[in-house]
Order: C-alpha cells, then sequence, then structure tokens
C-alpha cells in the first residue's frame, strides 16, 4: 500500500513529480531506495534524449562570497525563457556558483582544459614515479591513474556537489533534465578573487 506520507518522502529525497513518485513507489512495491534508482534512470532517459537539443535561453547567476573578495558568475543555459524563470533552474544556477567559488575548477569539461595544462601534470607525475625508483613503462601505466583523478577534481561536471558529494555537478544537471524536461547546460563561469589572478 502506498501512502501520501512515503510519496511525500519521496518527493522530499528526489524532487521529482507527485505522479512520478507514486509510480515510482508502486513499480518497486514501496521500496523508498529502488524508487529513487528508478527515478534517477528515468531523469538519465530523459538528459539523454535531450542532450543535443540547443540551450539558447538561460540564466547568469553570482554568487559573492568572504566580503567581497571572491565571486563567481555562471552562465546556466536551457532550451526556453520559461525554464530560464524556474525557481529550481534559478536555484540550481546559484548552487552551482557557490560550488565554483568553493572549489575553483579549471574547465566546465574535459574537453575545455587544455593539452598544455594535461601535459605539465603528466610530466610531474612520471617524474614523480621515476623518482621513486619505479620502471618507465609502470610509470607511464601509474600515470593515466592520475591524470583521470586530476581530470576528476578540476572538470567542474565532474566534481564532487559539495552540497552533496554522493552527486557530481553532472548528476545534479540530469537530476534537474528528468525533472524540467529539457536540455541544460553549463556554458561557461569566471571565478573572481582578490589578490589572485
Amino acid at each position: 500500500m502506498i501512502t501520501s506520507k512515503m510519496v511525500k518522502e519521496l518527493r522530499d529525497k528526489t524532487q521529482a513529480g507527485m505522479m512520478d513518485c507514486k509510480k515510482a513507489l508502486e513499480k518497486t512495491d514501496g521500496d523508498m531506495e529502488k524508487a529513487i534508482d528508478l527515478l534517477r534512470q528515468k531523469g538519465l532517459a530523459v538528459a539523454a534524449k535531450r542532450a543535443g537539443r540547443a540551450t539558447s535561453e538561460g540564466v547568469i547567476e553570482t554568487y559573492i562570497h568572504a566580503g567581497g573578495k571572491l565571486g563567481v558568475m555562471v552562465e546556466l543555459g536551457c532550451e526556453t525563457d520559461f525554464v530560464a524563470k524556474n525557481d529550481d533552474f534559478r536555484e540550481i544556477a546559484r548552487d552551482i556558483a557557490m560550488h565554483i567559488a568553493a572549489t575553483s575548477p579549471l574547465a566546465v569539461s574535459r574537453e575545455e582544459v587544455s593539452p598544455e595544462v594535461i601535459a605539465r601534470e603528466k610530466a610531474i607525475y612520471i617524474q614523480q614515479a621515476i623518482d621513486s625508483g619505479k620502471p618507465e613503462a609502470i610509470a607511464e601505466k601509474m600515470v593515466a591513474g592520475k591524470i583521470e583523478k586530476f581530470l576528476a577534481e578540476v572538470v567542474l561536471l565532474e566534481q564532487k556537489f559539495v552540497k552533496n558529494p554522493d552527486l557530481t555537478i553532472k548528476d545534479l544537471l540530469t537530476e534537474l533534465v528528468g525533472r524540467i524536461g529539457e536540455n541544460i547546460s553549463v556554458k561557461r563561469f569566471a571565478r573572481f578573487q582578490v589578490g589572485v589572478e
């Protein structure tokens, strides 16, 4: 028996619509964790369908921290002006700006990290491995894993969300796409800190 209390609890946990929550609970025989997974999968499916759609509308949100010594501007894109005015959408944009202030990513996606930065990191990791006595062939393999870890730390979409480390920023956007039904993308950001170039 699916109660309205269960539906409300699932809605509070996922921000999905009431009917979606009710259907997810019915399909999973009231299992809250399975229902959450089902709703996340639905969000992923909607996001995959929407991924190619243009995000020519959107909003620019800001976050100012530390007595005006640190500020971030982020452009979050969506498909329609209607969604750009949605409170959920704007709140996520503000959250992402706050996240950027806290984590200082280098780029939105892997493709935007400059090859020079990756080459520099690679050279440092190889030298560290060789200095620790590893043969060059093993050093190369170790470096591949370290570069993966480095990118996950400096690429915005792959970073763990500061407000909920169970989610990456990409997961956060995917959930929003699932709820809103439009493609959403972080277009660009700028982080300013007094005294830091």
